[in-house]
Formats: structure tokens, sequence, C-alpha cells
């Protein structure tokens, strides 16, 4: 059995890995909308992960990790997913010419189960949550020798996930603060990691749904601790921080913002309004996050993440209900 956790996390690794990535994609759009600027009373810019290919950040992770398993000639990887995470490993796994399975929960999204397939990956539906189906994971991961790819406890996919946050500071030099989504927290970790060294003036603030804050306890109470789960979010929905990313951001954010589940609709019908995108609900948690922060981001140049891009149909279809969809008025 292969073992990858001896990579530190460091900003040396980051630019090793942004050699790696450049071999398969781009650096991701950064642009400045004048209206979404107007609209928050500060320089919006937004970070397109949401076009990355399999549309989010995740796959820099994944294509970094993919290319040092392949140096290790292991035999495949496994890991548990219902989206970007299973997506992205799909995906960078293929790219290398590595066979993968991923484990998702019994019922998950048959659409994100289809896009995890056409990737390329095995899909093995087993558990009715995320442990259970955990449980499945560690077994292919004994028996077939199948390299763990853990969505949070990676240092390689930290650093590859870091390599976002130098693309940022090429086109920003002088970014006063960024916003993003946490869920397993592996981008709220890079950032730190790249940000705080290289420009440490630069605030960074999180943002989590109401009904799946594991993360916003544990920050809060500076130790992990699990809680409830039941966003319909699924970039938020994990029910406990993890070791390896949240020893990297405890002590180093600015501030936690919660949304609620109607905040985080309004986020996916303001990105539409007033960035012609369609994105899924944590993705575009940073809009409607930071307005909350108007006072404090008053002025301010700020890089706002859209993380992921593979909305259901069913948050478009409440997103566009709202009158945000097409006046881009934040309520």
């Amino acid at each position: 059995m292969h073992t990858l956790k001896e990579h530190p996390i460091n900003l040396h690794e980051m630019y090793k890995a942004r050699k790696v990535i450049g071999e398969f994609m781009k650096p991701s759009p950064l642009i400045k909308y004048d209206s979404l600027s107007r609209e928050l009373g500060f320089e919006a810019y937004i970070k397109h992960e949401n076009q990355n290919m399999t549309g989010s950040f995740k796959i820099r992770g994944g294509i970094n990790i993919m290319s040092h398993l392949k140096e290790k000639k292991v035999s495949g990887v496994v890991t548990f997913s219902t989206g970007n995470h299973g997506l992205s490993v799909a995906a960078s796994a293929k790219l290398f010419n590595l066979p993968s399975i991923v484990v998702v929960p019994v019922g998950a999204n048959p659409i994100k189960i289809d896009l995890i397939k056409r990737a390329g990956a095995e899909v093995i539906e087993a558990g009715r949550n995320f442990d259970e189906a955990a449980e499945v994971v560690s077994e292919i991961n004994k028996t077939k020798g199948y390299y763990y790819v853990h969505p949070a406890n990676e240092p390689l996919l930290v650093n590859g996930v870091g390599t976002e946050f130098l693309e940022v500071l090429d086109e920003v030099p002088d970014l006063d603060a960024i916003v993003l989504p946490l869920g397993g927290g592996s981008e709220v970790a890079s950032a730190v990691v790249a940000l705080k060294l290289i420009a440490p003036h630069v605030s960074i603030y999180a943002v989590q749904a109401e009904l799946s804050c594991a993360a916003y306890q544990s920050w809060c109470r500076n130790k992990i601790v699990s809680s409830p789960n039941h966003t319909f979010a699924g970039g938020f929905a994990t029910g406990t921080a993890y070791e390896t990313t949240f020893n990297l951001y405890r002590d180093k954010l600015d501030d936690f913002i919660l949304l609620s589940e109607e905040e985080i609709v309004q986020g996916i019908a303001l990105a539409a309004f007033h960035t012609k995108n369609l994105v899924e609900g944590a993705g575009s948690s940073t809009i409607i996050a930071s307005a909350k922060l108007r006072e404090e981001l008053a002025g301010k140049k700020v890089v706002l993440q859209l993380s992921g891009a593979n909305a259901s149909a069913s948050e478009i279809k409440e997103a566009s209900k709202l009158s945000c969809f097409y006046d881009g008025i934040i309520m």
C-alpha cells in the first residue's frame, strides 16, 4: 500500500504543482464585474474556478496527486464523494491512465453519478451516508491495493488547489481580501498557506451553510467537532472538520460567514445575473456572503470565488423564482 502523506503543504510544493497542472489546464479566468462592484460597494473580482475542466477547483488537486501516484506506479485510486471531489478523482485519474473507483451513498444525485461515470470512474453505490460509504472505500483500499484519495486529509491535493491563489496574486497583486466557500477545507487551507506567506495583509473569509456548519463550529471552539449535516448545497455537505485542513486555517481566518438555505439560493441567482454563469449553491455562496461584509470590505479589492458549476436542476429552478435572478439586486 502506498502513502504520500509525507509531502509537506507549503509554498514550494504549490509552485511545483503549478508546473504539473499547467501541462493540462490554463489559469481560470479572473474578471472584475462592474455591476456586482456597484451593488456590493467594493471592487468585486470573480475567480471562475467553475470554468475549469470538471467545473470546479478540485481538479487542481486531482491532477497534482495523480502525477505523483503515476510515478509511484499505484494500481488505481479510490475515494468516496457525491460530487466535485469524485468528479475530479475520476477525470484526473483518467488523464494519467489510472483506474478509479468512486463510492457514493445509495440514493445520491443520479446526475452527478452519471458525470462521475462519464469522467472515467467505476461507481459503487453503498451505504446510507458518507460514513458507511467510507467503510467500503477502506475495504477496496485493502483488497485491491488502490490508493485512497481523501477529500481533505491529503497534502498533495491541498498543494494542487493552492495554485489557484498564485494565479490570483499574479493578476491582482494589490488584493485586499478573498472570500471562499468551505466544505472539506482544502481551498481555504491552501489559501492560508499561499496568501499569508506572499501577501500577509490579505484578509481571508470562509463561508459555510447554517445547516452544515461543522467547520464553523470547530473554528469557534478551536477543536474539531461534528455537527448535523443537512444543507442542499453539496459543496458544504460535511458533518465534520478535517484534521489536515483545519490545522492550517483554525487560527488564520479573519471571519466566518454562515448562510441560510434561502441565502445560498440567492447566491445562485446573483451569479447568474451578474456573471451569466450557472453555479451550484456552495460555488456561488461568496457573493451573498460578501454582501454581509459590506462595511468591512467597502472600497477594497476583493476576490470572490465561484468554486463549482455543477448545479442541479432543482437548484437552478429555485434560483430562477427569485427577483434577483432578473434584476441582480441583493435582498
